[in-house]
C-alpha cells in the first residue's frame, strides 16, 4: 500500500506502507545510525510515538525473536526504512519485521 510522510513544512515523501494499517499518525520523526537493533529501537519506550528513521540501507535481515525486546510492546509511532528485507534468515528468528509490527 502507499503511504506519505508529511512534514510540518509540506516537505512530502512518498513510500511504501508495511508492517501495520493505514492508518495516520503523528509524531516527532528522528533517526537513528545502528547497524543492527531495530527490534531494540521499536521495543525501547523512550521512542514513545516517535516516527523513527533508520539510516542503514537494508532492514529485517534477521527477523525479530521476543528475547531481543527491551519492553512489552513497539512503542514506535512509524518506521521508516529504505529497503525492507522480504526473507530474513536467523535461526533464532520468530517473525518477521512486519509480521512484529501488526500482533
Amino acid at each position: 500500500m502507499k503511504g506519505k510522510l508529511i512534514l510540518q513544512d509540506g516537505t512530502t515523501f512518498r513510500g511504501q506502507l508495511f508492517g501495520g494499517s493505514n492508518a495516520t499518525t503523528e509524531g516527532e520523526v528522528v533517526f537513528n545510525t545502528g547497524m543492527t537493533g531495530y527490534q531494540e529501537i521499536l521495543t525501547d519506550p523512550s521512542y514513545c510515538r516517535q516516527i523513527v528513521t533508520l539510516t542503514y540501507p537494508l532492514i529485517g535481515n534477521y527477523g525479530t525473536a521476543k528475547q531481543f525486546n527491551q519492553s512489552r510492546k513497539s512503542f514506535v509511532g512509524g518506521l521508516i526504512v529504505g529497503e525492507l528485507c522480504e526473507t530474513p534468515s536467523s535461526s533464532s528468528m520468530q517473525k518477521t519485521l512486519p509480521e512484529f509490527l501488526t500482533t
